[in-house]
């Protein structure tokens, strides 16, 4: 039986809410979580551009993508997905047994280890240490920091206005990816990973001295349990609950068309997303501040569209017009950048990033409507969770077709011209989802929805 808990902080009543927003009492426990947050994110964030040049010079002869970082980078990426999808339920469940605090100081520590090695020293075996530190960290922290952070919020913030308070959450990481860049953007090379390291220690130091602990630990009545029985039981109920979320999709011809819309268009895009800077390095030389610029194009994009955009216009045009549009933007953001001719076309191709950001919203959308009218009752919670464990599997499907292609496209091995061909084929499995989102049903709620939608049989990552 595991380690019941309770909340530590004092519930805030509706006196307490003030204009549809959370009052600044409930506002102070969630500044100590948002600001090490966003400390953490614009450090992660500014050494993304500046990586490729490192890893190149480091692993490449001539200095210019090669075979070899590519790999490794689709390596990386397969074996993050392979132990995430093990490693996130468990870390939830301790999380709730020893409480939000100490996971969330451990998961944004990890990132410290691997960029210190960096800006120690540049050189080949160290920037191999720095790959193998990484995806520990990735493993670890990926999904869970933002998990955990929104089973906080929960903990702090009364049930009717935590979709603000979520809100903000996503609003401020989308905003610390534009400010990460800007600084990569403007930042000599040299100091990028100095000023990362700092800003990623002020995150748990500050957590350790401001940060509220919001799970009471009760009395244990699980001794003679071991570690491995526990996370055994995390993992079968994880997996129950999986499969009681299989038959629902595939009971419901929207929920399962949306299914293959969101593994077709996260293995186009996953894919891209891996190999996307070093191409660029290749075909056009492009370094950091080109990366940063691009990067900043899509960030501040995707601010304006979900948070201005989509709320104007989904009420007239519909979630599934929203998708099909997003999933067309993001088919010609891929041709774009595959058939590229000039280094103005990648510019042109980031564009396209205002529009495409919109496909999972519009997904989330359709899959809470479709689920919500549900013959078996209201269970977007499930049904999410389901689709999300197929977006992960795309993921780590990916590299697995887009390094190889990628790196013999670039090579001087090539059958033929086209740097960008691996990118090509990426854009068919967005048309094909494309396809699939043309041909949805959409189905409306059932009569008496619950306001909640959530129902309880579902075993979540963060209780």
């Amino acid at each position: 039986m595991a380690r019941q808990t309770t909340p530590n902080t004092p519930s805030y009543s509706s006196s307490s809410i003030q204009n549809g927003g959370v009052s600044s009492m409930a506002f102070r426990p969630l500044l100590h979580l948002l600001l090490p947050l966003c400390f953490h994110w614009i450090a992660e964030e500014m050494t993304v551009s500046v990586l490729v040049d490192v890893t190149t010079a480091a692993l490449c002869s001539d200095g210019s993508t090669c075979s070899q970082v590519i790999y490794i980078n689709g390596l990386q990426q397969t074996v993050v997905g392979i132990f995430k999808m093990v490693v996130l339920p468990v870390l939830g469940q301790l999380a709730d047994e020893y409480g939000r605090k100490p996971l969330l100081m451990f998961t944004v520590s990890t990132s410290i280890f691997p960029f210190a090695l960096l800006a120690w020293n540049k050189s080949k075996g160290y920037v191999y240490a720095y790959y193998v530190l990484r995806t520990i960290s990735y493993i670890i922290s990926q999904g869970s920091i933002f998990c955990i952070s929104v089973a906080y919020v929960a903990d702090v913030v009364e049930e009717s206005k935590r979709a603000a308070a979520f809100s903000w959450i996503t609003g401020l990481f989308s905003a610390s990816h534009v400010l990460g860049n800007v600084l990569a953007r403007f930042l000599p090379e040299n100091y990028i990973f100095e000023v990362s390291i700092a800003l990623l220690i002020f995150g748990p130091v500050y957590m350790q001295l401001f940060m509220v602990e919001t799970v009471r630990q009760a009395p244990r009545q699980d001794q003679h349990s071991t570690g491995y029985s526990k996370i055994f039981k995390v993992l079968q109920k994880r997996y129950v609950s999986m499969k009681h979320a299989g038959t629902l999709v595939l009971s419901s011809s929207t929920l399962k068309g949306i299914s293959f819309v969101s593994f077709f268009y996260e293995l186009g895009m996953s894919g891209i997303s891996g190999i996307l800077l070093y191409y660029l390095k290749a075909a056009f030389g492009f370094n950091k501040n080109q990366f940063s610029e691009i990067l900043m194009m899509v960030g501040i994009g995707s601010i304006f569209s979900q948070m201005l955009v989509l709320p104007l216009i989904n009420p007239f045009v519909g979630e599934k017009l929203i998708l099909c549009s997003a999933l067309l933007a993001s088919i010609a953001y891929a041709l774009f950048y595959g058939l590229a001719w000039a280094s103005w076309v990648p510019y042109l191709s980031a564009s396209f990033g205002v529009i495409y950001v919109l496909v999972k919203p519009a997904t989330y959308a359709i899959i809470s409507k479709a689920s919500s009218s549900s013959n078996q009752g209201p269970v977007p919670g499930k049904a999410q969770g389901f689709v999300a464990g197929i977006q992960s599997i795309a993921s780590l499907l990916s590299p697995l077709a887009m390094s190889p292609l990628t790196s013999w496209f670039l090579s001087s091995d090539a059958p033929f011209n086209c740097k960008g061909f691996s990118l090509i084929c990426a854009s068919i499995c967005m048309m094909i989802a494309l396809c699939y989102a043309v041909f949805l049903k959409e189905e409306k709620p059932a009569n008496g929805e619950s306001k909640n939608g959530i129902e309880d049989v579902e075993t979540p990552l963060i209780s």
